[in-house]
């Protein structure tokens, strides 16, 4: 393998690994958000059942 073929391969490995990392914090991103939607809606859901029950 020629000098400039294992130069290539290593920076498609780099690529490959900060393609992979930023896909990571992407996705903790998002599940973030989910989670925070999810915590507000079972929070609003609570307080109309509990008002409901207490009326």
């Amino acid at each position: 393998m020629s000098n400039s073929e294992s130069e290539n391969k290593q920076r498609d490995r780099q690529i490959a690994h900060n393609e992979a990392r930023r896909e990571a914090v992407s996705s903790v991103r998002v599940s973030s958000w989910a989670l925070s939607v999810s915590v507000v809606i079972g929070i609003i859901l609570f307080a109309i059942a509990w008002a409901w029950l207490h009326r």
